[in-house]
């Protein structure tokens, strides 16, 4: 098994044991979240339990490419079990990080950790190569996730200073490295088990979504510490050098090119391989910065600045307390950008949005550094400080009021109040203990969760998550969150946004048309290939079987080649690549390539799709046991009632995508579009009929499993009362 290192690790922290699981057992599902489902549906019984029971399994799961020199496929790894974030149930779930976790895990030699059971008292896990030693870590537990890591590297490294050669291993056996052990952990939020709580790897790697920081505090497990001096064993190391080779000529963006382009916004905000050396977030960051980049990555989308604040840390996290003042309508910041488009007739809107949008200060960077020390996922900051502030303002929330907090909300924007909040929701303190379990329950406690769902002030759209691209815009984000677990965080379709709209903004035309756009889009969705209403925004075609085509695609292609395989979110799919003439990304060929050269099968693209399909299909076959049913399937309110204006456009139209109107091919606006709740749910329909699943219950049917080769996954359902049936 090319790629593999062929081990798995369980440790059950109950009896503290520790066993072996050969990875060729579960070769079919490859890695990262295909192995991760398999091991949860075969090792945890009841699958109906809290994620705080003591038997919910956390798998971390690395993939074949993980630690090799595939293009943004070495280092990330798939965190799967039962989360404790998502509302009404806790969701078997997912969520990953990167930096260099997953790589030193595999030259450890293992493909994966699993964990079950609870220890009587906090413990580490010590992974020195083969040898495993699970450690009594009460001098760790109360310190946060920065202090965690460097109490692990002085234990591991003894007296040696880092970067210099030192012995890591039993006594005789002479293996040595310059390496810091690579360090998972979670700081006083996952301790005091609030369900918002992340796990943090160096400074600003995490894994957030899920709140499995939580489930390890249930566990009292404080962190896994990992260092290994092994390689990757790789079919064909030529063909994976000239696949890398392949992708940078071909792809990469040169930046001495970049002065010669008339309209660089494309580039600039390109998610793609494209970005390699354009890091998404450095144009805004303060002039003395590098780049900083996962294990083995071509690009660097994290920086390190010169003041040290803020290093690792990128997008959301550096962002979600500079947005405050743009998050609503009655913000001064929003209104005073509006005026001034309003007064430039939307030209240079792209400037002006940039400069508001790039307003990062002191404040916000020192918070981002106090989130991931405290370890709280920064995506439930994003929308919930919003909806704290709108309630003060609105003289619901604060001293003596309805709700009682006694944060102080005339330092908002301050570091002071970002501090007071951030340890109140860590230690479960005060008024603000009701927020440590998030903001949706929050709003429950506090008798407000309908209203505040029904106005869009609290927007969290899908199973008590917040959102990110919203349902009335992007709609395959929207549709693919609400029929999985969570936010998918998946931003495969987010450049036809970002290719379009600034040039609109300023009065240019698009790179390529709204018709070529999805033309190009439209030739990557094997097996639904060459169907661009696939790729049609309008209102008329978001409810058709076209659009509940191109979900299924996306929700089949994540799920394998970059939740599996573990290909980045940021630089793949590279679909729309505005570096090359053709505009024409990777996509559909450097994902099976580099597989192919790495593991030595020969996979195609459509292969991968299918087994994509596959897991898609088990976790579905989870969640229906957990008591999935389409009846729960619906928005919060406010998607179907409230018209959608982008947080930063106001009253103006700025979000286009591509669209038919009057069957002509063009940008459309999505500002003041509501989704029809009754079309909706003929949408699930069409898409229900796509998976093979019933579609009077959303659960998986027998022939549809048994085609799958899951004839006990459909035996299962079956025996549980859950199996999909046609409708008489």
């Amino acid at each position: 098994m090319y790629g593999h290192a062929g081990k798995i690790l369980l440790i059950d922290l109950t009896i503290r044991r520790c066993t072996i699981i050969q990875t060729s057992a579960y070769e079919g599902w490859v890695g990262g979240h295909g192995l991760g489902s398999a091991l949860f549906w075969d090792l945890v019984k009841d699958k109906t339990i809290d994620g705080f029971d003591p038997t919910n399994l956390i798998t971390i799961m690395t993939s074949p490419l993980t630690g090799t020199l595939a293009t943004g496929a070495s280092a990330r790894v798939e965190v799967q079990g039962i989360g404790v974030q998502s509302s009404p149930i806790g969701w078997f779930t997912r969520s990953n990080v990167g930096g260099r976790f997953g790589t030193m895990l595999k030259y450890a030699g293992w493909d994966g950790v699993a964990v079950i059971g609870q220890a009587d008292m906090p413990i580490w896990i010590d992974i020195r190569n083969d040898a495993v030693s699970i450690r009594t870590a009460t001098h760790l537990w109360g310190l946060d996730t920065w202090e965690t890591q460097r109490q692990i590297w002085k234990e591991v490294i003894g007296t040696s200073v880092p970067g210099d050669w030192f012995d890591f291993d039993s006594p005789g056996i002479g293996r040595r490295t310059t390496q810091l052990p690579a360090v998972l952990t979670i700081g006083p939020a996952g301790e005091n088990k609030c369900r918002v709580a992340s796990l943090i790897h160096d400074a600003g790697n995490s894994s957030g979504q899920g709140g499995f920081g939580a489930v390890w505090g249930a566990k009292n497990l404080k962190a896994i510490s990992v260092i290994g001096t092994g390689s990757v064993t790789i079919a064909d190391p030529k063909a994976l050098m000239e696949a890398r080779l392949w992708a940078k000529k071909n792809y990469e963006t040169h930046l001495g090119k970049l002065r010669d382009i008339k309209d660089p916004t494309p580039i600039k905000f390109h998610f793609g391989f494209g970005a390699q050396r354009v890091p998404m977030v450095m144009w805004r960051r303060p002039k003395e910065h590098r780049p900083q980049a996962c294990t083995g990555c071509h690009s660097g989308c994290r920086t390190r600045t010169g003041t040290g604040q803020g290093n690792e840390s990128s997008c959301i996290d550096t962002e979600f307390y500079s947005h405050f003042d743009l998050s609503s309508n009655s913000g001064p910041a929003i209104k005073a950008l509006i005026k001034s488009l309003e007064n430039i007739n939307q030209k240079g809107t792209a400037k002006a949005v940039g400069l508001v949008l790039g307003r990062q200060t002191d404040a916000a960077y020192r918070t981002a550094d106090l989130m991931q020390k405290l370890g709280i996922n920064a995506g439930e900051l994003w929308y919930g400080l919003p909806y704290l502030r709108d309630l003060y303002k609105m003289g619901v929330l604060g001293p003596g009021k309805e709700i009682e907090c006694d944060l102080p909300f005339d330092e908002f924007g301050q570091y002071e109040f970002a501090e007071k909040l951030l340890h109140k929701m860590a230690y479960r303190e005060g008024s603000a203990a009701e927020i440590a379990d998030g903001f949706y329950r929050a709003a429950r406690d506090w008798g407000r969760l309908e209203e505040d769902l029904g106005s869009g002030i609290l927007r969290f759209p899908w199973w008590g998550l917040p959102d990110h691209y919203d349902a009335r815009a992007q709609i395959e984000w929207g549709y693919g969150s609400i029929m999985g677990d969570r936010d998918i965080n998946e931003h495969d379709f987010n450049m036809l946004f970002w290719m379009a709209s600034p040039a609109i903004w300023r009065g240019r035309k698009p790179l390529v048309s709204a018709e070529e756009v999805a033309r190009i889009y439209a030739e990557k969705m094997e097996p639904y290939q060459n169907d661009s209403l696939l790729l049609d925004y309008s209102t008329e075609n978001i409810y058709s079987e076209h659009m509940a085509k191109l979900v299924a695609w996306h929700r089949h292609y994540t799920r394998f080649w970059k939740q599996s395989v573990l290909f980045c979110d940021i630089r793949y799919a590279d679909i729309f690549n505005p570096n090359r003439p053709d505009h024409r990304g990777m996509t559909g060929e450097a994902e099976p390539r580099f597989f192919r050269a790495v593991t030595g099968r020969d996979l195609s693209f459509a292969d991968g799709n299918e087994i994509g399909r596959r897991i898609w299909n088990l976790d579905n076959a989870i969640w229906t046991i957990q008591g999935r049913h389409r009846d729960m399937v619906y928005f919060a309110d406010y998607i179907y009632t409230q018209p959608f204006a982008w947080q930063f456009s106001g009253s103006l139209s700025m979000y286009y995508l591509p669209g038919r109107k009057n069957g002509r091919w063009k940008y459309i606006p999505m500002e003041g579009r509501t989704l029809d709740k009754v079309k909706f749910d003929e949408w699930k329909t069409h898409f229900y009929e796509l998976e093979g699943w019933s579609t009077a219950t959303g659960w998986p049917m027998r022939s549809t499993l048994e085609q799958l080769d899951m004839k006990p996954v459909a035996d299962a359902l079956e025996y549980n009362g859950r199996i999909g049936r046609e409708i008489a």
